[in-house]
């Protein structure tokens, strides 16, 4: 990988690791995205073509084990990119379509650059055929950044020896399915039925069909262009069930190069302002102007991103970080996203890993996007919203009040957790009971209220946010049970963050019991849905309590379950749960000799027929994640309201146990820890900054990106600059910084809004710069805190202030 700053670049081919950058390479506008695969490449141990519209799911169900699974997958949808070539004598064709694992001697070059500033794939090649002949090719792809619904492909060939013909084909391929994650590969995967295809002359060919059950309806139409050439090419359509498109021999010589182009239209049911998905999708292609003006336009849209989401790192943290940005910015782009009703799929649109499904990775990507680009971090929460019902009805049939969000949510809001997951090293389905990560919702109670915090958006937290936060609070304090024995609340039978221990060792039925991550989020659940009570204008609160038919007496109860919750602790450390301390511990130097590798320790004692669930061995941080979500002070004061003390002893002795007993089998690990460890002035921060950085780009969960990007570790780390090193808060209308560099990474910058103000933060050992843009407009200053001090910061000015911890 060459380091431009801007580009992130491959030398050479490599066909292990071309899955990898396909997936690194993705092309996306938050309505769709399209990995980076080659455009003569299918489907194969090699390469996965891969074409996601957000939000868009079918649901399906496999026989398995004596048993029907249902599941809902985000779609793999038609392949847009195919256009394969071969050089040919003049008399007629010659030889094999090229590919670049078919001839490896003749493939003299390959490289693909990734633009980040521009968004766009440039793939340069050289190959030579068995004919000796030298054919260079250059070929640049975008999927449109502003207008949602375009993408574009261009190649030029250019004979460097020899004169003749060169044959493309250009088509649409409907001959695909969602294969690209092999432990899902004994399920069902051909969502898309009822396929046609067409073409209008003289250059378009479409293709549309449905998915099987969602019934929503998807037509891609292609124009295939070659420009000068266009009088002098051979055309020819074909159509076939499943694929459309054009032949196109034209004529080539060393000083008369080709260029094809390639555009496509995207439409499906879903869409709004049209009449049908297929005269759409015509009509758009028809009307979109050749490659070098919807380049343009398409730079410019970046250039808009670019602009609010600056962040300056030196190095290569920077560049990864750089990457990172990219990738997060065009799954949730705040051009289109904000238009759709979808949440954060844990993966990106970036492959099929966990089905598409959102998890509780929001939490991880909000705090970023609240400062920079508000307005999408309330369409994702808006999503949420829509799906509380759904939450009302899974609490009522699990015997509770309230709202219970789902662990794995998709089109519905229904739960879609498996039942069952393949351990591949094993070959064996084991039960799934990670639905029991109840902590989801207060996952999303937490984006809700710093979501308000961040914006002061009264109108949202009253109304859509109040309710949904009401809810939450309401269902733990359903679920919470006193004991007599303890004097205290419990809430029993669920899974914390920590994923390895889904019960205790022998136990007949899943779940654990005062998770120490789940007790202490509910407890700040219900505090601060008391705190919102209180605040709420007395007819909006009248209104909402009619609406969700809360009775006055309810509060008492949170107040109470919020003060009483219990917390276990052993050997002087927070207990991840009730009996934790008491597990075997494990051999880790036996475990790293033998299989390397352990980071998933789960999967390895299940092959072994052991099992997590005996030892002090975590997936990733669990209690540790309450150092993530709550500054130092705040989680002091929130284990105080629940009458414990925790002084930074308790904290460290507790952050070193855990460092201790954690495999990192999750790339939210490396953000967690870093984040912890920088706020404990720890030097350790850096180790893990680092993994955090590499997780996806260095594939260290082994083979894992290849099947989708982690998005919430993506953004963590973005977070983690902006609000972990630089300790940037947003409350009491006021910007709060607390920095915590670590020492490699000391200095930094980065723009944020605060309540629709632009901020600019430059960091340096032993002093922050902090400054508002002159064209600001604002009625008062902006107030920042630092060290217990307030300064305020009027448009046009800047301000350099001393750090305490230099």
């Amino acid at each position: 990988m060459a380091d431009s700053g801007w580009t992130w670049e491959y030398e050479g081919y490599d066909p292990r690791a071309e899955r990898l950058r396909e997936a690194l390479c993705t092309l996306g506008n938050g309505c769709f995205a399209t990995r980076g695969a080659a455009p003569e490449a299918v489907a194969g141990p090699a390469h996965y073509p891969g074409t996601y519209a957000a939000g868009l799911y079918n649901r399906l169900t496999t026989p398995l084990a004596g048993r029907r699974l249902e599941h809902e997958d985000i779609v793999n949808l038609p392949n847009w990119l195919p256009l394969r070539f071969r050089p040919h004598p003049d008399e007629g064709p010659d030889g094999q379509w090229f590919t670049p694992d078919q001839d490896p001697e003749g493939l003299l070059r390959y490289r693909q650059v990734l633009d980040l500033r521009h968004g766009t794939l440039t793939r340069l090649l050289r190959y030579r055929d068995p004919h000796g002949r030298h054919l260079g090719v250059e070929q640049s792809r975008l999927v449109h950044m502003a207008d949602p619904h375009l993408a574009a492909l261009r190649t030029t060939f250019t004979a460097e020896d020899w004169s003749g013909t060169i044959e493309v084909e250009s088509a649409l391929d409907g001959m695909v399915g969602n294969t690209g994650v092999a432990r899902y590969r004994d399920l069902a995967s051909n969502h898309l039925t009822r396929m046609t295809t067409g073409a209008e002359e003289p250059d378009v060919v479409w293709l549309r069909c449905r998915t099987s059950d969602s019934d929503v309806r998807v037509v891609l139409a292609a124009r295939t262009t070659c420009g000068e050439w266009e009088g002098a090419a051979e055309r020819r359509v074909w159509l076939a069930d499943f694929t459309a498109g054009h032949g196109l021999t034209l004529p080539i010589a060393p000083e008369r190069p080709v260029t094809v182009e390639k555009t496509v239209a995207l439409h499906t049911s879903r869409d709004a302002a049209i009449s049908s998905p297929f005269s759409a999708a015509l009509d758009r292609v028809r009307r979109a102007p050749g490659y070098d003006e919807l380049l343009a336009s398409h730079a410019a849209a970046w250039e808009r991103l670019w602009r609010q989401a600056e962040l300056e790192v030196p190095g290569e943290a920077g560049h990864i970080l750089r990457l990172h940005l990219f990738h997060l910015l065009q799954t949730l782009s705040p051009h289109h996203t904000t238009e759709l009703d979808v949440g954060v799929p844990a993966r990106g649109l970036h492959g099929e890993a966990y089905r598409g499904h959102v998890f509780w990775d929001e939490q991880f990507v909000l705090p970023y996007l609240n400062l920079h680009f508000p307005e999408l971090s309330k369409s994702l929460l808006t999503y949420r919203y829509r799906r509380l019902p759904a939450a009302r009805r899974a609490a009522r049939a699990a015997g509770f009040d309230g709202a219970m969000y789902p662990w794995q949510s998709g089109s519905d809001g229904r739960e879609e957790t498996p039942a069952t997951h393949l351990n591949p090293r094993s070959g064996r389905w084991v039960p799934d009971n990670s639905r029991l990560q109840h902590h989801v919702g207060s996952a999303v109670a937490y984006n809700v209220w710093r979501y308000g915090q961040a914006t002061g958006d009264t109108e949202f937290t009253h109304t859509k946010g109040a309710e949904m936060l009401l809810e939450i609070a309401r269902f733990w304090a359903d679920i919470a049970r006193w004991d007599d024995h303890h004097e205290r609340y419990r809430i029993l039978g669920v899974v914390g963050p920590d994923e390895y221990h889904e019960g205790y060792p022998q136990a007949a039925k899943p779940g654990l019991d005062d998770n120490a991550y789940t007790n202490v989020t509910a407890a700040w659940v219900l505090a601060r849905a008391l705190e919102l009570v209180r605040t709420l204008p007395a007819s909006r609160r009248q209104e909402l309590f009619e609406r969700i038919r809360l009775r006055p007496e309810e509060l008492d109860r949170w107040d109470e379950v919020s003060r009483r919750l219990r917390v276990p602790f052993h050997r002087g450390v927070i207990s991840q749960f009730d009996g934790y301390g008491e597990l075997e511990e494990l051999d880790w130097d036996h475990y790293r000799e033998r299989y390397g590798d352990i980071r998933r320790l789960d999967r390895i004692l299940e092959s072994e027929g052991d099992t997590a669930n005996r030892y002090q061995a975590s997936k990733q941080a669990d209690v540790l994640m309450l150092g993530y979500l709550f500054a130092p002070g705040e989680l002091r004061d929130l284990f105080a309201r629940l009458g414990y003390g925790l002084d930074d002893e308790v904290w460290r002795r507790t952050v070193d146990y855990y460092l201790a007993r954690t495999s990192h089998g999750s790339t939210l690990s490396g953000v967690v820890h870093a984040w912890v460890l920088a706020r404990a002035r720890r030097g350790e921060a850096w180790t893990h900054l680092k993994e955090a950085l590499a997780s996806d780009v260095a594939d260290l969960q082994g083979g894992t990106t290849a099947e989708g990007i982690h998005l919430g570790a993506v953004a963590g780390t973005l977070d983690l600059v902006q609000r972990g090193l630089a300790g940037l808060e947003t409350r009491e209308g006021a910007l709060w910084l607390d920095p915590a560099p670590v020492p490699e990474l000391a200095e930094f910058g980065f723009s944020v809004r605060h309540r629709g103000i632009g901020v600019r933060v430059r960091m340096k050992p032993g002093q922050l710069w902090i400054g508002v843009p002159p064209w600001e407009e604002t009625p008062v200053p902006v107030r920042v805190m630092l060290d217990g001090r307030a300064v305020d910061i009027a448009p046009g000015e800047e301000r350099l202030l001393p750090l305490r911890h230099g």
